[in-house]
């Protein structure tokens, strides 16, 4: 059914997504002091790229982006509801900023830079509240503009994948 198929393809980019972060993290290893160029966040820039497929089923939309962080911390973290919870945060932000912007090629850059941007400084903040490891502004700026290239140029590729999609998929149209 297209209802099916259309919930069938944010959990494949999802998926994909969770995959490519799991193998860009080994080839671009982040060290605290030694950050890679390329940091992946493609599992969050994913989960803000497919709200448009959830329009009129938010709650689907946000039990889907949960329960990719629970998954996402059983592979990544030790913590378990750490990024659940955080990626329920952005997928909150996300709701917001597709009902209130334009989303095209060029909004989305703008649009990656604040969803990163957000990522980082909710992290940061958790850091510094449980004193996790040791945080500094310089540290944190570093961190989020070392994340922003890859996170960008995988944005770009996944809307363009998503906009050349039949329309029967797709609940918006990217500009």
């Amino acid at each position: 059914s297209p209802n099916g198929e259309k919930i069938m393809i944010p959990l494949i980019i999802i998926t994909l997504s969770l995959i490519l972060d799991g193998i860009l993290s080994n080839i671009f290893p982040y060290t605290v002091n030694n950050l890679s160029l390329f940091t992946p966040l493609l599992t969050l820039i994913s989960i803000y790229l497919i709200y448009p497929f959830y329009k009129k089923k938010e709650n689907k939309y946000i039990l889907t982006i949960f329960l990719t962080g629970i998954i996402y911390d059983l592979l990544y973290t030790s913590l378990i509801f750490y990024n659940a919870i955080i990626f329920t945060i952005i997928g909150i932000i996300s709701k917001y900023i597709y009902k209130h912007y334009e989303i095209n090629y060029l909004n989305i850059i703008i649009q990656i830079i604040l969803i990163v941007t957000i990522y980082e400084l909710l992290n940061a903040l958790i850091i510094i509240i449980f004193n996790l490891v040791p945080m500094s502004i310089p540290k944190l700026f570093y961190k989020i503009t070392h994340s922003l290239l890859l996170n960008i140029i995988y944005s770009e590729l996944l809307l363009l994948i998503i906009n050349i999609l039949p329309s029967k998929y797709k609940k918006v149209n990217i500009n």
